[in-house]
């Protein structure tokens, strides 16, 4: 059988999961952005979700695709409606938050989990991001909602801790 790159479907063994399309291109996407094997990435849910928001123009306390976004809403958002789970739309009620297990160990980080972040010296915690893979983010800066180099200086001094959601009991 001859390998159909440009066919809709995937190849037989190829797809162990049996994903559907919509998730197959969203795993190849990411996999290319993260630069990651498509096999790292597994949270579609997250990904199809981020997909819809990336280019939004940031504007604080909004949340309105492709229109304006506050990062912390965003993770407000997302949280609600992929996992269940419901935060406060400030980045430090997030980080207050009892449903998270806090951590300052990068090497530690996971696909999901939330960062912190302190752009001014009165408030502690001043902004939020979202690990994705391979020290990449996703985080609001002037230039909008997208996803970027955690390694780059801009966020390396002004991170303060991670978050990942504890095991529901």
């Amino acid at each position: 059988m001859a390998n159909d790159i440009g066919s809709p479907h995937s190849i037989e063994g190829n797809n162990p999961q049996i994903l559907d399309d919509d998730v197959l291109k969203i795993k190849e996407k990411y996999s290319i952005i993260m630069e990651v094997m498509p096999r790292e990435i597994t949270d579609y849910r997250l990904y199809s979700y981020i997909d819809e928001w990336l280019g939004t123009p940031y504007k604080k306390q909004s949340l309105e695709k492709q229109k304006a976004v506050d990062a912390s809403y965003l993770i407000q958002a997302l949280f609600s409606e992929v996992y269940e789970e419901t935060f406060p739309k400030t980045p430090d009620g997030i980080f207050r938050s009892k449903m998270l297990q806090l951590f300052t160990g990068r090497m530690f980080l996971k696909e999901g989990d939330i960062i912190f972040f302190r752009y001014d010296k009165s408030h502690p915690i001043s902004d939020v991001g979202l690990y994705l893979h391979n020290d990449r983010i996703l985080a609001c800066t002037s230039k909008g909602l997208n996803i970027y180099n955690f390694n780059d200086e801009y966020f390396q001094l002004r991170f303060v801790a991670a978050g990942r959601l504890k095991d529901k009991k």
